[in-house]
């Protein structure tokens, strides 16, 4: 989205069904996304969203075991995040127009997708339960940003009444032959495997090459460093 001066910005997209070689409308992803005591930088996708094993989640495991507060925020710094991913088509976009009626894949976090999940299940019983993914009688999805505190936040966000995608089935049809499968993005291949996460770890927490370290061990030696602000 293009953002004014303070940071806002605006959009309407519309939540796409699922792809015929997809389980769900969307993929969920884990990843860690923190500074180390050297300044450098760890980005990586957890292999918890694989259902495996990652030094990370067991280095976080070991700090929050010791009881010490200092190890707990610690480890809330490092801890892993949940993201999710879903076909979209833009509906409309100011400042990029360029943008518009295209099908691409949309990445998002907890709020959307608790929108999301609200409108399918709706609190209060005069509310009409809505499927978000739904091309016929779904909605398009009024996506708003501002920043608050420094941070994007998009509880201004929200349905629009329901609507069909487009005019016809034919538009339709069109529309979601465009859609991608997901399933790629969570494949296996797409992840560093365990033993290169944990090099980058440990280079990251101490600047050294992991070695025979487990993920414990790491955390003993590295729980009265200092953590980067």
């Amino acid at each position: 989205m293009e953002r004014d001066k303070a940071g806002n910005g605006s959009a309407v997209i519309r939540f796409l069904p699922k792809h015929p070689d997809d389980e769900l409308p969307w993929v969920s992803i884990y990843n860690h996304a923190f500074q180390g005591p050297t300044g450098r930088w760890y980005i990586e996708n957890s292999r918890t969203t694989l259902g495996e094993a990652d030094p990370i989640s067991e280095y976080n495991s070991a700090l929050w075991k010791t009881g010490l507060e200092a190890d707990k925020e610690a480890a809330r710094k490092s801890k892993r995040r949940l993201n999710y991913i879903a076909n979209i088509l833009i509906v409309s976009c100011p400042g990029k127009p360029e943008l518009e009626n295209s099908v691409m894949k949309f990445k998002f976090g907890k709020k959307i997708f608790e929108k999301l999940m609200e409108s399918a299940n709706p609190t209060f019983e005069d509310e009409k339960p809505l499927n978000p993914f739904d091309p016929f009688e779904g909605a398009n999805f009024k996506l708003r940003m501002r920043q608050v505190e420094g941070y994007p936040n998009y509880d201004k966000s929200e349905f629009a009444d329901p609507a069909p995608i487009a005019g016809s089935d034919e538009e339709i049809v069109e529309i979601l032959n465009k859609m991608q499968p997901l399933k790629e993005l969570i494949a296996p291949a797409k992840f560093k495997s365990y033993d290169e996460l944990k090099r980058k770890f440990d280079s990251v927490m101490n600047g050294t090459p992991a070695g025979t370290k487990t993920a414990e061990e790491v955390a003993e030696s590295m729980s009265s460093m200092p953590v980067a602000a």
